[in-house]
């Protein structure tokens, strides 16, 4: 049977190099690559094509939830598991619903990270244990919320501005990461503040923060 090809996402490199220290432990797991932050994930996501991704939440660029949105289109069948030190309900659900098969806090024991990566990449959902009756209770409300509300009104693109903008980074600046003009770097600025109803980037910060596209 073929290893399951493991793809590590975390900004701390010190936390990256203990994780694939342990799993390069654990028979039938293979870590194949190490993402400093989500960007550089989606990019070695498309190259290695591996099994389960196992991502942090709060990474600078292109945090966990959009990375897992995107990969859960491009890539439906690779696993993403989150490992993260936030247990806010608001993350969790953000995460859950934008595609992740699991969610783990970081004082997990090693063994429960080796045992939720081969859970996942079987097909079935992981949680840990502290966060199945918040899960249950408010994803129900949630979605409800959601049924009444409607979806987000921002296109992937926009959401991931939002981020760039609320972590403080100039329009020039993600002109430059995003490879971009600066020209429609602030015509999607002026729209997004149009359709969230808001009138500059302190506000929406606060909506990146709110909605759990920052975690600053």
């Amino acid at each position: 049977m073929n290893p399951i090809r493991v793809l590590l996402a975390d900004d701390h490199r010190i936390l990256r190099e203990g994780l694939r220290a342990l799993l390069d432990r654990e028979p039938g797991i293979e870590c194949v690559g190490e993402a400093v932050d989500g960007q550089a994930a989606l990019v070695l996501a498309r190259q290695l094509q591996p099994d389960v991704l196992v991502s942090d939440i709060a990474m600078p660029g292109l945090n966990g939830v959009e990375l897992i949105r995107r990969l859960r289109s491009e890539q439906p069948q690779l696993r993403l598991l989150v490992l993260s030190a936030h247990d806010e309900e608001r993350l969790v659900l953000a995460a859950m619903e934008a595609g992740a098969s699991g969610y783990l806090l970081k004082d997990s024991a090693g063994s429960e990270l080796a045992e939720a990566i081969r859970s996942v990449a079987a097909g079935r959902i992981q949680l840990a244990q502290a966060l199945v009756g918040i899960f249950v209770q408010q994803f129900r409300h949630r979605g409800q919320a959601a049924a009444a509300s409607g979806s987000s009104p921002l296109t992937p693109r926009e959401r991931e501005m939002v981020q760039l903008f609320s972590e403080g980074h100039s329009t020039s600046a993600i002109a430059q990461r995003l490879h971009l003009s600066v020209k429609t770097v602030a015509t999607h600025r002026e729209n997004i503040l149009h359709k969230l109803q808001i009138s500059g980037v302190a506000e929406m910060t606060r909506y990146a923060l709110r909605e759990g596209l920052s975690t600053l």
